[in-house]
């Protein structure tokens, strides 16, 4: 029997080499999956340098082990390069290979061309708001944003929102980076002076968006679309509501909607007609916000000049037993009936249509009308809202009943039952009207372009109800922007952003996870393809 034929001495340390080599790889494995959970600030180390310093070491060992190996086995090497498995393997890569270039060629052709097909982020992260799509639909020409960035700020976001918009703007929009570090004579030339920020040029106007957010580029639009100074007074000195500062009852402040209108380029101010006896020139709109006190025969005879030469109100009278009325006249309900052909009834809406019958829903809407013709998909609600009878037949003026209630509702004339117990009483077909009852009504006079809106309610845009979710608060500004005269800006306006914030549990947790997706789910199927391939070697 021939004696087995002895194996160099130096084969044995092969492989010792190549577990050195494994080790080392998985060692490099779980060092670059930290990097990439520490560059997506998910976990944070102390000496970064040193984790650094310890990949490239892994990484030496691996590639050490390796060349060690080829050493101690050449023949294992080139039977493995140029046998069955090599030719398999070659397959494979040729294959991943073109799948890489597959994604690649697709990656640059979406990046040259970027129109959505999809967003399927889980809070449509990707699509711009109606909003701004609308802002971009009303263009009059093409903008050119400059995003000022240097090295020190990260573009990704910036680029991917502008790129965004770019795709939704049917080529009304272009955008580029510029570094101001680099070119600090553009910067300079542009009125630059921080880093993030963004100039928007169309013609000869410009404007500077302070970070990149939907929100400031759609401000900075609305700018660039309306560049006029419009100026909105709210009525003070019967006890409206305030707009300038929230009270401690907050269902008694318009804060948010003075906010609102500032963001959209309006100057908002206070007008006190009982102390100042005029209507300041240039008054694009005078807001009368549930005054708890009749306006004087006075101040209404200013209003009323003010309208005839084109001026304009936005009313909102609450039900008269919510305020000090009681049996007073009313001089400004009376010349809205008279001149204008709306009438403020002394009623209450019960609408058995809603969670809570004392407060008004909005059924349907004038599909016609600017105010409420892009608002089918939203519900807006009215608190203790008075209803409104429109006139249809008054002569020279075009007005257009807004909102409408259910058919089961009423105007309620029975202000005792609704603090009885059971709640209010039923409908009294004698005295009372049945729905679809009218909450809110725009009139406009085509000789004098004066414009009224009228509400049976104010509290529908206070504090508390302004950011419902509802539609309450774009009824409001579309009421604004179509009195003062702005219809292209109506139904575009600034929404304040949503915060999320992540908040891992433990840089241990995300670590731990990391790990799984990266490396045990992975090394799983490595270590099956393994077993199978030895399997297979075994059966020859």
């Amino acid at each position: 029997m021939a004696k087995k034929k002895a194996q160099p001495a130096y084969r044995k340390y092969s492989i010792i080499a190549l577990i050195a080599a494994l080790l080392a790889c998985i060692s490099t494995t779980l060092l670059g999956a930290v990097k990439g959970v520490i560059a997506l600030d998910l976990y944070t180390v102390q000496s970064p340098e040193k984790l650094t310093n310890a990949l490239w070491i892994s990484l030496g060992v691996m590639s050490l082990g390796l060349a060690l190996y080829a050493a101690f086995e050449p023949a294992k090497i080139q039977r493995f390069l140029t046998g069955r498995q090599a030719k398999y393997g070659g397959n494979a890569l040729v294959t991943t290979l073109a799948f890489i270039l597959t994604l690649v060629v697709v990656n640059l052709l979406v990046f040259d061309n970027p129109y959505q097909i999809a967003d399927l982020t889980e809070n449509q992260e990707n699509t711009l708001s109606p909003e701004l799509t609308a802002a971009l639909k009303t263009l009059p020409e093409k903008v050119t944003a400059v995003a000022f960035f240097s090295q020190e700020m990260n573009p990704a976001s910036a680029d991917q929102l502008l790129g965004n918009i770019k795709a939704a703007s049917d080529g009304k929009f272009e955008y580029e980076f510029v570094d101001p570090n680099r070119d600090p004579q553009r910067a300079r030339k542009a009125n630059i002076t921080g880093d993030g920020k963004i100039l928007l040029q169309m013609g000869e106007r410009s404007e500077i968006v302070s970070f990149a957010s939907e929100e400031e580029i759609l401000k900075a639009l609305i700018r660039l679309i309306s560049p006029e100074d419009h100026t909105v007074y709210f009525l003070t000195g019967h006890g409206e509501l305030d707009s300038q500062q929230t009270n401690q009852d907050g269902n008694s402040a318009l804060t948010r909607a003075s906010e609102t209108l500032t963001s959209k380029n309006y100057t908002v101010k206070t007008l006190n007609l009982l102390a100042e006896n005029k209507i300041p020139e240039g008054a694009n709109l005078i807001v009368i916000a549930g005054p708890q006190t009749p306006l004087s025969a006075n101040e209404v005879g200013l209003l009323r000049t003010y309208l005839n030469n084109g001026g304009a109100l936005l009313v909102m009278e609450d039900p008269t037993f919510l305020t000090k009325v009681g049996n007073t006249p009313d001089p400004l309900a009376d010349m809205l009936a008279e001149d204008w052909g709306v009438t403020l009834n002394n009623d209450i809406v019960i609408d058995l249509a809603s969670p809570n019958p004392s407060v008004g829903f909005s059924a349907s809407y004038d599909p016609t009308h600017p105010i409420t013709n892009r608002m089918n998909n939203l519900a807006t609600f009215f608190p203790f809202t008075r209803s409104v009878t429109v006139d249809l037949a008054k002569q020279g003026l075009q007005l257009s009943p807004l909102v409408l209630t259910a058919n089961n509702s009423w105007g309620e004339r029975d202000f005792n039952s609704l603090t009885q117990a059971g709640g209010p009483a039923g409908y009294d077909q004698a005295s009372e009207t049945l729905g679809p009852l009218t909450l809110a009504v725009a009139v406009e006079n085509p000789t004098t372009h004066g414009r009224i809106v009228a509400f049976g309610t104010s509290q529908f845009a206070n504090d508390e109800n302004f950011d419902s979710g509802y539609g309450n608060s774009d009824l409001f500004v579309n009421s604004v922007d179509w009195a003062a005269e702005q219809e292209n800006i109506v139904g575009i306006t600034p929404k304040q952003p949503v915060t999320r914030m992540f908040r891992p549990a433990s840089q241990l947790r995300i670590l731990l996870l990391m790990f799984v997706v990266a490396i045990v789910i992975p090394g799983a199927f490595a270590v099956m393809g393994f077993y199978t391939w030895l399997q297979r070697k075994r059966q020859g």
